[in-house]
C-alpha cells in the first residue's frame, strides 16, 4: 500500500480574503493528484515586509510559517509569488542565523507552486473538467523566474474539455503588480497593466487565467475602470472545475 503524501496548503493572504474559492480548487486538485491535504493555521508569508524593507518583521512571519509547516511532507502554494518567497526568499532572510537556517533549507526544498507540483511531482498529466471558451494565459514574474513555472499549466490546461487557450505575444512581461511597486509606481504600473491586457484582447480570448491572484486582481480592477469586458479566473479554479464566478462578477 503507498501512503499518500502529506501536503500542507499555504492558502496566501489574497486568497483567504478575497477568493477563497482557489482554495478549495487547489484543495481539490491536490486530492486528485493522490495527496493528504491539511489548512494549518498560519499567517502571511512576510513577503510585503521584506519587499519593503521591514527585515525583521518578516523574519518574525516566517519563524510562523516555518513551525506551521515543516511536519509536512510538503508545502503548496496556489501562487508562484508566496512560494517564492518561502522557496528562494526565506534562506536570505535567515542567512546570519545559523539556528534556523537549517529548517528554512529544508522547508524551501519542499516547497512548491500548485501546478507544477501536481504535474512534474505526482504525474498528474490531465483534468475531468469543461470550460468552453477562448483563454489566454498570464505569467506571473515569480512564477516564471523565481518558480520557473510556464509548461505546467498549458499541459493541463490542454486536457480542459472545450477550452482553447490562445498565446499572449509578450508573456514574459510584467503587468505592473509587482507587489509594492504598483503602490509606489501606479502610473508606471497603469501603463504596463494597460499593454498587458491590449496584449491579452488581441488574442480574441474571453478569459484570461493566472497562477497569482495579486497579478489577477490588479488587472480585473484595471479592466473594470477601462470598461473592458473580459473575464479573470485562477487556473486552480478552471483545472478544478468549480463553478466559481469570474472576478469582479
Amino acid at each position: 500500500m503507498t501512503l499518500r503524501p502529506k501536503v500542507g496548503l499555504f492558502v496566501t493572504c489574497l486568497v483567504d480574503l478575497v477568493r477563497p474559492s482557489v482554495g478549495f480548487a487547489a484543495m481539490k486538485l491536490l486530492e486528485q493528484a493522490g495527496c493528504e491535504v491539511e489548512v494549518p493555521v498560519q499567517t502571511c508569508c512576510g513577503q510585503p515586509a521584506w519587499n519593503s524593507g521591514a527585515d525583521k518583521h518578516a523574519a518574525d512571519l516566517a519563524r510562523q510559517v516555518i513551525a506551521a509547516f515543516e511536519g509536512y511532507d510538503y508545502v503548496v502554494a496556489p501562487s508562484g509569488s508566496c512560494a517564492g518567497m518561502i522557496k528562494r526568499h526565506y534562506p536570505e532572510v535567515f542567512e546570519n542565523e545559523v539556528a534556523w537556517l537549517a529548517r528554512v533549507r529544508a522547508l524551501a526544498a519542499k516547497t512548491h507552486e500548485l501546478v507544477s507540483f501536481v504535474v512534474n511531482v505526482r504525474g498528474l498529466k490531465e483534468v475531468e473538467a469543461h470550460c468552453a471558451v477562448r483563454a489566454c494565459y498570464h505569467d506571473s514574474c515569480s512564477s516564471l523566474r523565481e518558480m520557473q513555472v510556464r509548461k505546467e499549466p498549458r499541459e493541463l490546461l490542454a486536457s480542459v474539455a472545450g477550452l482553447s487557450l490562445s498565446e499572449l505575444q509578450e508573456p514574459e512581461v510584467c503587468c505592473g503588480f509587482g507587489g509594492l511597486f504598483s503602490v509606489k509606481y501606479p502610473e508606471i504600473s497603469e501603463r504596463m497593466a494597460d499593454d498587458k491586457i491590449a496584449d491579452a484582447h488581441a488574442t480574441g480570448a474571453e478569459l484570461m487565467l493566472g497562477g497569482d491572484l495579486g497579478c489577477l486582481l490588479h488587472l480585473k480592477g484595471r479592466m473594470q475602470r477601462k470598461g473592458i469586458n473580459m473575464r479573470v479566473r485562477h487556473v486552480a479554479e478552471v483545472l478544478a472545475g468549480t463553478d466559481a464566478p469570474a472576478l469582479g462578477e
